[in-house]
């Protein structure tokens, strides 16, 4: 007898229909013989509802608020689904994040999970109850209910397998698998049979929302077997492993790409050696991410400083500059909205030069600028206008012949 961990996204359990598929994929394990622990997220658009009710009240509400409100999205989830498993005559409990033994850092809206106590869920596994867990949501040392950002049901899979050690983690999504691209925008996009873990990381922390990638860190770190996979279909879906054993005659694997991006400039920065270290670190005890950076230095011996975020960052950003501004030593601030950022990815890129030349080649013939840029051994990023988001993408997509012949 195995042990799996199976999660359904918010597609996969947006209505009652859908709810009772899910049941019989449950059913199916547990007739293979299997024990087997279910992650869910809140049913279809449930969250985004939520969020729309807080918004209506505040245009900027309180995240601790916010947490409580939106956790509560994954409980009706997860009691009809333990209801439904029960009519089918298997006996399983749901539990909320906080009852499963997730706890996490005391951060609200995007915190982390700093272990998981699994007796209570071990426990329910030894009667041979099948146990439903909601994603996306935690508990602090403090008592406090904390959620992990968007996506953050995957992360709660994978973090549940690795403290289960289970055998296996299947994420089952409204797509068949991974695909080279996102297959609503880009209508020949490939299904990959297999893809790396370095290669999945770069994917999804780079716009591809099939994993979140804090999911993809948790499977790696800890060497969970991952399967991405349909709830509506039983084929074969995409294996995330070491390393990636199909089509690696592919030198690009994918191209992802993410909007609502934000270029922020600090003009007039002191030119020190601590004034780059002095504004990240202030960024990042605010909880701002920063991705792509770019620093010149000025006639005048001072530095400009330019960096991407997203977009919902923004207001944080500039509050956070402007209020720390005498200690940051800057003159002014400067923004640029409705950006968009473009990526191609593949552990193939390591060994054959020439691919960032071809991208650039590329977006340059058919009229697409780039605004900043940022490149590993695997994978080149380019922000572009959002308006030319999508046409990057198509064209990104032939030119290295991902598409189906």
């Amino acid at each position: 007898m195995g042990l799996i961990v199976q999660k359904f996204g918010g597609t996969s359990v947006g209505s009652v229909e859908r709810i009772l598929n899910v049941a019989d994929c449950v059913r199916e394990e547990t007739e293979r013989g299997n024990n087997v622990v279910v992650v869910v997220s809140a049913m279809g658009k449930s969250t985004d509802q939520l969020v729309s009710l807080a918004k209506e009240i505040s245009a900027q509400p309180n995240k601790r608020e916010m947490d409580m409100l939106l956790s509560t999205g994954e409980q009706v989830t997860i009691s009809l689904l333990s209801m439904a498993l029960n009519q089918k005559g298997l006996e399983a409990v749901s539990y909320t994040g906080w009852q499963a033994g997730i706890v996490t850092e005391p951060v609200h809206g995007n915190a982390r999970i700093s272990k998981i106590n699994t007796q209570a869920i071990e426990s329910q596994l030894n009667d041979g109850k099948v146990v439903i867990v909601a994603g996306f949501q935690g508990i602090t040392e403090e008592g406090e209910i904390t959620t992990l950002g968007r996506g953050g049901s995957d992360t709660t899979a994978v973090a549940l397998a690795a403290a289960l050690k289970a055998d296996k983690c299947d994420i089952y999504t409204d797509v068949t698998g991974v695909f080279t691209t996102d297959p609503r925008y880009v209508k020949n996009a490939r299904k990959l049979l297999s893809v790396s873990y370095d290669e999945m990381l770069e994917l999804a922390n780079l716009g591809a929302g099939v994993l979140h990638p804090r999911a993809v860190e948790f499977a790696k770190n800890y060497n969970v077997r991952l399967e991405v996979r349909s709830s509506m279909e039983k084929i074969e879906g995409t294996v995330i492993e070491g390393e990636a054993t199909m089509e690696q005659n592919l030198v690009v694997r994918g191209v992802a790409f993410e909007d609502e991006i934000t270029r922020v400039t600090v003009l007039g920065l002191k030119n020190s050696l601590t004034s780059l270290s002095t504004i990240f670190t202030t960024l990042a005890q605010n909880h701002i991410n920063v991705d792509i950076i770019i620093q010149s230095t000025t006639e005048a011996g001072t530095a400009n400083l330019s960096f991407s975020i997203h977009t919902n960052d923004w207001v944080d950003t500039l509050k956070v500059l402007e209020n720390n501004k005498a200690s940051l030593g800057y003159e002014q601030l400067d923004a640029e909205n409705k950006l968009a950022k473009v990526s191609i990815v593949g552990s193939g890129m390591i060994s054959n030069p020439g691919v960032a030349a071809q991208m650039f080649a590329v977006l340059a013939e058919n009229n697409i600028a780039v605004k900043m840029v940022s490149t590993s051994e695997i994978k080149v990023s380019a922000v572009v206008e959002e308006k030319n988001m999508l046409k990057a993408v198509e064209v990104l997509h032939d030119a290295f012949e991902l598409g189906n012949n």
